[in-house]
């Protein structure tokens, strides 16, 4: 997913010319290729095995496949045992080596409670260099008398060009993925988050359930949303009513507060349509007995009673439960992509962006992270470099909790997280500080 992003940016900022190589940065460790993004990626579902393809794809299939940890946790065949152990979940972080991530950045990981084999995250960093080239273009011509004055092209600007790289690098992923899963029997999908730092400004893209928000001095500024059946219920119904076809006859895109009963037709029910944000009433009828496009609350929630996630990359597989209907139509591979300028502040060194896996959005909320942003590096000096992956391991502990009779659980007895939990801590000014 990264090289996506990298070539797409490095592509537009060089004008089409291939960036010459550059030394890596001195902070970072060797098994690092030289990083401004730090996107984790949660995939949906693993790599099915291969079918009846010929030997060679199956190989490829298997080494694309493969299991493995960010290559910056420097993790040795012991280090990867206890990274896979389900039982202790012991938090991993990259070694205090003196060789750091950019900007000092923190990272912290821990693996599920025992849902999957393997911890399904995957998170990777790296610092691109690339070099802008002048093009030149011809100048517009005037326009003739007498004809009107139209503008011979819309404004177009950096910002919202670097944008659209990110998006298009998406794109490009997910057909990859198509490719993939037809040519080496590789299936499955995943969620991504994406932190794009250039010229000035922080590019977060989130295509899933992964968060990012920005804590500075106290204040919660959100960089992302989760992108849920309940999120993007009216795009689901919208493209439910232009294609009716989708549904298969078995699926209505309407939306009831209850599942329609057979001895209530002719009967008045509140509903809404993909115009709607409220609720109206209207007479049923043999169609609205059909299963809802939309159907659940919260984590619950669920597209066609299939999946929990309406953008990401892959999935192109899917279909729902014992019926041959695809759901990847539902499903966007397109980020959303929030900007933040960090020129227009004075970022101190407790200033952060905070990434985060759906493995520690589930139990914890903005304000418990922003709470523990400041207990912990309140109790670091501002110069210490350590402090910013003391805070990302902090919030994996408190989202994992201890290991009791029934469990792991929170220090208010409620169920800690289960899930895969990755957290990226960025410091957006102090030692670690942009240049």
């Amino acid at each position: 997913m990264l090289n996506r992003v990298r070539s797409a940016v490095a592509h537009l900022v060089s004008s089409g010319g291939g960036p010459p190589p550059r030394p890596k940065s001195p902070d970072l460790p060797n098994a690092t290729s030289a990083p401004p993004a730090a996107p984790p990626e949660a995939p949906r579902s693993p790599p099915a095995r291969a079918g009846s393809a010929s030997a060679a794809p199956r190989k490829i299939a298997e080494a694309r496949a493969s299991f493995s940890r960010p290559t910056f946790l420097q993790l040795s065949p012991g280090g990867l045992r206890r990274a896979d152990d389900h039982a202790g979940r012991a938090v991993q972080s990259p070694p205090d080596t003196g060789r750091r991530l950019p900007w000092s950045t923190g990272y912290a990981e821990v693996i599920n409670a025992g849902k999957s084999r393997h911890n399904e995250d995957q998170a990777c960093c790296e610092v691109v260099y690339v070099e802008g080239r002048r093009s030149v273009s011809g100048a517009p011509r005037e326009p003739s008398r007498g004809q009107p004055c139209w503008p011979l092209q819309k404004e177009v600007t950096h910002e919202s060009l670097v944008v659209g790289a990110i998006e298009n690098a998406f794109q490009l992923m997910d057909e990859q993925m198509a490719r993939e899963r037809r040519g080496h029997q590789v299936e499955g999908g995943c969620c991504a988050l994406v932190v794009v730092y250039l010229l000035g400004k922080v590019y977060v893209a989130n295509a899933g359930d992964s968060r990012a928000i920005i804590v500075r001095n106290g204040e919660i500024i959100p960089m992302s949303q989760e992108f849920t059946p309940e999120t993007e219920r009216q795009r689901l119904q919208l493209l439910g009513f232009l294609k009716p076809e989708l549904l298969g006859g078995e699926f209505t895109h309407l939306e009831f507060p209850r599942r329609v009963q057979p001895k209530e037709l002719g009967q008045r029910m509140l509903y809404r349509d993909q115009n709607m944000t409220g609720w109206a009433y209207k007479k049923i009828e043999l169609e609205d007995l059909r299963f809802p496009l939309v159907c659940g609350e919260g984590k619950k929630a669920r597209v066609m009673a299939t999946i929990g996630v309406t953008r990401g990359l892959g999935d192109h597989n899917l279909r729902v439960c014992s019926s041959t209907l695809p759901i990847k139509p539902f499903l966007s591979c397109f980020p959303e992509v929030r900007v933040y300028d960090l020129t227009q502040y004075e970022h101190c060194p407790d200033d952060v962006l905070v990434l985060g896996t759906d493995g520690l959005w589930d139990v914890t909320s903005d304000c418990e992270v922003a709470a523990t942003v400041d207990k912990v590096l309140s109790a670091y000096e501002p110069n210490d470099p350590s402090r910013y992956t003391a805070l990302a391991q902090a919030l994996v502990l408190g989202a994992r909790g201890t290991p009791r009779d029934r469990g792991w659980r929170l220090p208010n007895n409620k169920l800690g997280s289960g899930d895969d939990i990755s957290v990226f801590i960025i410091p957006l000014g102090g030692p670690g500080s942009y240049s």
